[in-house]
């Protein structure tokens, strides 16, 4: 979507991201080859997402166009503490409607001859109950063929209306698909009343999943994947400029570093490294002139 950002000025700076577009703009810089599947418009500022999408070694191959249709738009303001405060204009948003236009067997074949498929929690809010059945038939026949399946809560219940009940039934439909489970302790909560990260874990492992981190914000990383748990330290806690897209890098760095044959600690730890830079600068998406990733 469109992002409106309020600078220490009072002035709005236009930007674009959302949460798994912005993972894949970091898994392009760490090395990954990643591509992004979504739906944008014929206008002037779905050709930016998309250029910038290209510009970022992003692949455009699965981004599909309506003519007629505007992305979403959402208004970010920032507190003195760094809190954040979004609101979003993106009933009509096209990335609603990915599975159910004509084109959409399109994107289903890239998805299920990908190495690996992430999306988020927020995706799955997006779609209508046909589209979510596409799509989870889709991640579920790409699973079968060999494709990770990797899926990050990231609950927002304004996405869902406040229907906790339909958020959880169809949660637990993605989570039966998954293979690496990257969620936040903070979402967790929320959503399953979760007590703490050891419970998350333990929930997950229910699914039969074998790789979970569980993101606590400052706090340590919960790591848990052959039998083994640990907590994973942040190394320097950062007081943020802005937290956008905090768990988006973290999610980017810890999956880079595991597609590179790191072991999930040291991924870990480069997750946090990532993370840390970003929270750093104003936006989901950091300047390139800092973007190494670690």
């Amino acid at each position: 979507m469109i992002e409106l950002t309020r600078g220490p000025d009072g002035r709005l700076a236009q930007s674009c991201g959302g949460d798994v577009f912005n993972t894949a703009v970091y898994l392009a810089r760490g090395g990954a080859n990643a591509a992004f599947a979504s739906v944008l418009g014929d206008d002037p500022y779905s050709d930016g997402i998309a250029a910038l999408a290209g510009v970022e070694g992003v692949a455009t191959d699965l981004i599909l166009r309506t003519p007629g249709r505007l992305p979403g738009l959402a208004i970010v303001e920032t507190d003195p503490r760094s809190a954040r405060s979004v609101h979003f204009w993106n009933d009509t948003a096209p990335a609603r409607d990915l599975f159910e236009l004509p084109d959409w067997g399109v994107v289903a074949e890239g998805l299920v001859s990908a190495g690996m498929v992430y999306f988020s929690g927020i995706t799955l809010s997006l779609y209508s109950n046909i589209g979510l059945g596409r799509f989870l038939a889709t991640i579920e026949m790409a699973r079968k063929g060999g494709t990770r399946i990797v899926f990050d809560g990231n609950f927002r219940p304004h996405g869902w209306r406040g229907d906790l009940g339909r958020a959880r039934a169809v949660f637990i439909e993605a989570l039966k698909r998954t293979d690496i489970a990257l969620p936040t302790y903070d979402d967790e909560a929320v959503l399953w009343g979760d007590p703490s990260p050891e419970a998350t874990v333990e929930r997950m492992q229910a699914f039969g999943i074998g790789e979970v981190v569980v993101k606590n914000g400052p706090n340590s990383a919960l790591v848990m994947a052959g039998g083994q748990r640990e907590f994973v330290p942040v190394p320097e806690v950062v007081a943020p400029v802005d937290a956008t897209a905090a768990g988006d890098s973290f999610n980017a760095g810890y999956l880079a570093a595991r597609l590179k044959g790191d072991t999930v600690i040291p991924a870990a730890g480069a997750a946090h490294a990532l993370a840390s830079q970003v929270i750093r600068h104003r936006g989901g998406i950091m300047p390139r002139a800092n973007a190494a990733m670690h």
